[in-house]
């Protein structure tokens, strides 16, 4: 049968090309807010690091209603760090809609989730976004679509997608140029006309494949995925079966079943075919299980997720200042929180160690772990991290192999020689350039996972805040040797104690110091950056001598430069492989592994 009052669909894009802006348009449009209610810009990046940093972290579900028919939509992730959560939801769908930027055009996370669909046969909906830029060049942008689709071995159905161009900020799309624009509904009907319907067997046994893991305090883990065939009721006896996991056979009952309107999970009793519904009081139920009825236990296939391409140690927090800001500081904590994260993000793996204090976690980037540590750090919790280290594998002969990502670069024509310097340096190989609107040009290079780590921040500043950087991930190939990652020592505290003005004055003139007066240091404590390449100890807790013939009053006369602040991210990039970064609710602090500063100096000689 087919749902003909049902349309699923997924919106995918490079990250900033206007995804979550257009939910709000169709959201907005269907009548899902009342008239004159105050609605919060990206109403669907609800979390609070989404909010702050404007991205999407996380796919998430709505639904609209137009002419009684209703469209499931699944807004997803730009960034390719959060790539697993593209690749799974787009099981749950009929139909993509590809989000472009009319100026940036196809970028590389463009092609990695169009990729995705075109593999799975979905058909597509091209959205040529922003046109109401004063640089936009859609009629470009349709070309260069066009050619990543051929690119991309694209069907003759998939060649044939509908172009849509719109502007999601104003709440307009237009079938053609010259049209004029009025609001949404020529996407409302493009997606009504080239999107199946939902098909399935209403009469066969229950089939419904979990495709994402919410999680709710109160309720615990919710299932959500689609109904490929039967009914689900609620107190349905049901069996989990997994493709990947032939040995898993468990029965379960539905005690609570939700479907989407607007964004609300409201409760029914059954669904069927074609519906996207949300499972709640399955305790243990995880992504890519399949919920049958006992009858007939036939598990859906479901992609492996891409494998994580970085890795970095999580270790209990053993400084001087340990246990004095956080409050949950123990491994016993620490373990049960990584491993409570892999509940609902498929892309991560946490692995013991052999000790019982540090635990090694893997993802897709610095940004994905980067931002598991900023949500463990508000929650209280706190402990160290080793720097991000590629994850290598071996092939057959025993050589070495390396992830490799291919970088699209953006920048006004007078930083290109720069950024070109700079990712040579870090073994890059520069695979294309070309002129890209007025006075910019677009690099493309080929450089392995490790010579990107902690080069975002200094790209930024080479190119004075204006270039922009994007990378995909596309395979591993040989090792490409040895590569440094920072060019400057550290500042290291020789004593604990709280700093002073006196100290930092003197300390000030070897580098840039990350610290103020009054804040409590430890020996071993990275308290700046040095301008040269060696580590320098410094003593920032000395304190002026006083005597009968100089009084402390002359202190006032000492003048403090402003210590550097530096954010997860740019702490994450700055540290070496001899340090750690100590994570707190209040602070970031660097330090080094071996706190002592005669054990450390054995250590470095061998």
């Amino acid at each position: 049968m087919k749902r003909e009052d049902v349309r699923n669909i997924a919106i995918i894009a490079h990250v900033d090309h206007g995804k979550t802006t257009l939910v709000d348009e169709l959201l907005k449009q269907s009548g899902v807010f009342r008239t004159g209610q105050v609605v919060e810009e990206r109403v669907m990046d609800s979390n609070d690091i989404e909010r702050e940093r404007g991205i999407t972290i996380l796919s998430k579900n709505t639904a609209v209603y137009y002419k009684g028919i209703k469209i499931n939509i699944i807004d997803t992730p730009g960034h390719a760090d959060f790539g697993g959560e593209v690749e799974r939801v787009l099981k749950m769908v009929n139909g993509v809609i590809l989000v472009v930027d009319a100026f940036e055009g196809p970028m590389p996370q463009t092609k990695f989730v169009l990729k995705k669909a075109l593999e799975l046969k979905l058909p597509v909906i091209c959205c040529i976004n922003k046109i109401d830029r004063p640089e936009a060049r859609p009629k470009e942008v349709i070309d260069e679509v066009l050619d990543l689709l051929i690119d991309l071995d694209a069907d003759e159905d998939q060649l044939e997608c509908p172009f849509v161009f719109a502007s999601a900020k104003t709440g307009i799309a237009i079938l053609e140029l010259n049209d004029k624009p009025v609001s949404m509904e020529p996407l409302f009907e493009t997606i009504i006309d080239y999107i199946p319907a939902p098909e399935g067997d209403e009469t066969a046994g229950t089939q419904v494949l979990i495709s994402t893991i919410d999680y709710n305090e109160y309720v615990g883990r919710i299932g959500v995925g689609k109904v490929d065939n039967g009914t689900i009721r609620v107190n349905q006896e049901c069996v989990i079966v997994n493709h990947h996991d032939p040995d898993k056979m468990r029965k379960v009952k539905i005690s609570k079943l939700y479907e989407f309107d607007g964004l609300k999970k409201v409760e029914v009793q059954e669904a069927t075919v074609g519906s996207i519904v949300a499972i709640s009081g399955i305790s243990d139920i995880h992504i890519g299980d399949t919920l049958c009825s006992p009858e007939n236990p036939v598990a859906i296939p479901f992609q492996k997720i891409s494998e994580p391409t970085i890795a970095m140690n999580f270790i209990v927090n053993d400084s001087p200042l340990a246990g004095q800001e956080g409050k949950f500081v123990t491994s016993r904590h620490l373990r049960e929180r990584l491993f409570r994260e892999l509940n609902t993000d498929v892309s991560l793996r946490v692995e013991e160690t052999e000790t019982t204090e540090a635990f090694k976690v893997s993802g897709r980037g610095e940004l994905h772990l980067s931002v598991l540590i900023e949500n463990m750090r508000r929650e209280g919790f706190e402990f160290a991290v080793s720097k991000a280290e590629v994850i290598y594998h071996y092939d057959e002969n025993g050589k070495k192999l390396e992830p490799m990502e291919e970088c699209y670069v953006d920048v006004p024509d007078e930083y290109s020689g720069t950024v070109i310097q700079k990712l040579s340096t870090r073994k890059g190989e520069l695979k294309g350039m070309n002129s890209f609107g007025a006075g910019h040009t677009r690099l493309i290079f080929q450089i392995p996972s490790r010579g990107l780590i902690g080069y975002r921040g200094e790209f930024l500043t080479d190119t004075r805040g204006e270039g922009i950087m994007n990378t995909t991930f596309i395979g591993y190939e040989p090792y490409k040797g040895d590569l440094s990652y920072r060019s400057q020592g550290s500042l290291i505290a020789f004593e604990s104690g709280e700093a002073v003005t006196y100290g930092l004055f003197n300390a000030q003139e070897r580098g840039a110091l990350f610290i103020g007066p009054g804040e409590k240091v430890y020996a071993g404590m990275v308290v700046g950056q040095n301008g040269k390449a060696e580590d320098v100890e410094v003593n920032v807790c000395k304190k002026k001598q006083l005597t009968n013939t100089r009084s402390s009053a002359a202190d006032e006369a000492l003048r403090l430069i402003p210590p550097v602040e530096m954010s997860l991210e740019q702490c994450l990039e700055f540290i070496d492989t001899d340090e750690l970064l100590e994570v707190t609710p209040k602070s970031l602090r660097i330090r080094k592994k071996i706190l002592d500063s005669l054990m450390r100096k054995r250590a470095n000689r061998k």
